[in-house]
């Protein structure tokens, strides 16, 4: 007549080992940032990171071109003390309704690719976003920051001046709390050492 009971505290026990197992697994399961290293700059990849989603690709779709903000940040600790703040950089996306294939622009970089799908557009606007690395030691740990913002067409008309873009401008819509209604991004990395990561070509210094 034990037997039974054992086999109830048996399959009790599994079902908590399971149970505890799927937030595990969740966890695991969120988009991760991969950082790489070409002896001048730091470069990112997301590959789960899908931003031509939700309301910027509903307005892709109606023929909208829609602005991204991205911008990387260097931590030289896990509390958040900032080493280097990249640049914002915007990422100026359209839509071809006839062929249904994505553009990207980078204007910053001089940079720009038309005719892919969605997920090759995001891959290629983040894999060539960079920040630069001087001055940060081969063994010193550091942590990275990357995010991303889609702003409205009247953002980016407040910050458009008779010289261009204002830098300061997209700093200021890039530090405002974002609201339930802001497609807004943070991926984070570390921490990381120079030395420990995968080397690529390089592709130019950043600023």
């Amino acid at each position: 007549m034990a037997h039974p009971a054992r086999d109830n505290r048996i399959s009790r026990r599994c079902w908590l080992v399971a149970s505890m197992a799927i937030p595990l697994c969740r966890i695991h399961a969120e988009p991760s940032l991969a950082v790489t290293f070409d002896g001048d700059n730091l470069h990112v990849a997301a590959p789960g990171l899908h931003f031509l989603t939700g309301k910027p690709l509903s307005r892709l779709k109606d023929a909208d071109t829609v602005t991204f903000l991205s911008q990387i940040t260097l931590f030289s600790d896990n509390r958040g003390t900032i080493f280097r703040r990249g640049a914002p950089e915007r990422l100026v996306v359209s839509y071809d309704l006839w062929e249904e294939r994505f553009a990207v622009t980078i204007p910053g970089l001089s940079k720009s690719r038309a005719h892919m799908t969605a997920s090759e557009a995001e891959t290629w606007a983040i894999d060539n976003l960079a920040i630069s690395a001087l001055g940060l030691a081969p063994e010193r740990p550091f942590w990275l920051q990357l995010e991303l913002r889609a702003t409205s067409p009247k953002e980016i008309s407040r910050v458009m001046g008779d010289s261009g873009i204002s830098l300061s401008g997209l700093v200021e819509i890039l530090s405002r709390k974002p609201g339930g209604d802001d497609p807004y991004w943070m991926r984070t990395a570390g921490p990381l050492r120079l030395s420990d990561l995968p080397r690529t070509i390089a592709r130019g210094r950043i600023g």
